[in-house]
């Protein structure tokens, strides 16, 4: 191992999984400090990774590596990594083992095989151990926004008022928190003016935060800050690091969040804690319906809930939630 010079990671997508693979780099590098760290990922994600003073050059599968590497990581561990992989003269390749028959069966028969929670950082170290890599990783994920988006987040925070964002999107809808809830849930926060809420998503969230607006009073809405869809990704974690607090889908801005080590309070509708996912070293209160019977029914999310009642996000209650992040944020006291 000590021979390593130059090494390449590849974890193609998405926002949450390659946040999860930072610790992962920064081990590396104290391990190697001399090699030369290389990642691949997809154009969408190259600013997650464009400042971390770890990595040395950054490919896409648009602009893939070429040449020799003493150590290949394939975190992606799918056809077309394999595939960039097959195109270079590596010396060793380790891949990340994704388990799915263990998904498969959690999903289809709610049998959990894979036994106390081990987070997907852990598992990613796991693909070191193979040529002889040991270590825990005992430090967050990290992310450097630049100076740029650093002042871009800072003209949002110009008064000493509480804020809290609320990164309410994910790609499918059984991890969405419906938006009437959240309304409740902001309403129940916004008894008092001495929160401010910061709404954050991508472009593809854009249209639920306008439903989320829309069904808030108006006595409500002049508190919130509708940011989805406005900021590029690394500006919205900028913004995230200067929260006081972020309540959030299991999303990959949950896992940006916590780059900044801050306090997530997390729902949880059709996820399950055994995929890996929840946040890493960071503090957290996760809100999840228990003993449902139809949980989880996917283990990426569906597009609508297959018995109907979506009781897994439904009987998550907005006061509950609420109550906890006013504890939190010491409010109205």
């Amino acid at each position: 191992m000590s021979a390593i010079k130059k090494i390449l990671l590849i974890r193609l997508g998405s926002i949450g999984d390659i946040t999860l693979t930072t610790p992962l780099i920064r081990h590396l590098a104290i391990a190697y400090p001399t090699a030369q760290i290389d990642y691949c990922t997809k154009s969408p994600f190259v600013s997650l990774l464009h400042a971390n003073p770890c990595i040395s050059t950054l490919y896409t599968i648009d602009q893939p590596p070429k040449g020799n590497y003493d150590l290949v990581v394939d975190l992606q561990n799918n056809f077309r990594s394999q595939s960039i992989v097959r195109s270079l003269h590596s010396i060793r390749t380790v891949r990340y083992r994704k388990e799915n028959w263990k998904k498969w069966i959690l999903v289809q028969f709610k049998l959990d095989f894979y036994g106390s929670y081990r987070s997907v950082v852990e598992r990613y170290l796991d693909s070191l151990k193979e040529i002889g890599f040991s270590g825990s990783e005992q430090h967050g994920c990290e992310l450097y926004p630049s100076s740029e988006e650093q002042a871009f987040a800072a003209t949002y925070f110009q008064s000493d008022q509480k804020t809290l964002a609320l990164c309410f999107g994910a790609k499918h809808f059984t991890k969405r928190y419906p938006p009437k809830q959240f309304a409740a849930l902001l309403c129940s926060l916004l008894i008092k003016e001495s929160l401010r809420i910061v709404l954050l998503g991508g472009k593809e969230d854009a249209p639920h935060a306008l439903e989320l607006m829309k069904s808030l009073p108006d006595s409500c809405r002049t508190m919130v800050d509708n940011l989805a869809g406005s900021c590029t990704l690394m500006q919205t974690a900028a913004l995230l690091s200067r929260c006081d607090a972020v309540l959030c889908n299991d999303t990959g801005l949950m896992h940006v969040a916590s780059a900044f080590g801050k306090k997530l309070f997390v729902l949880f509708g059709s996820s399950s804690q055994a995929f890996g996912f929840l946040p890493w070293h960071t503090p957290y209160e996760l809100f999840e319906v228990e003993g449902l019977s139809c949980k989880p029914c996917s283990h990426i999310g569906r597009d609508h809930c297959p018995k109907g009642h979506f009781r897994c996000m439904n009987d998550l209650s907005p006061n509950t939630i609420a109550e906890r992040i006013r504890d939190h944020l010491h409010l109205f006291r």
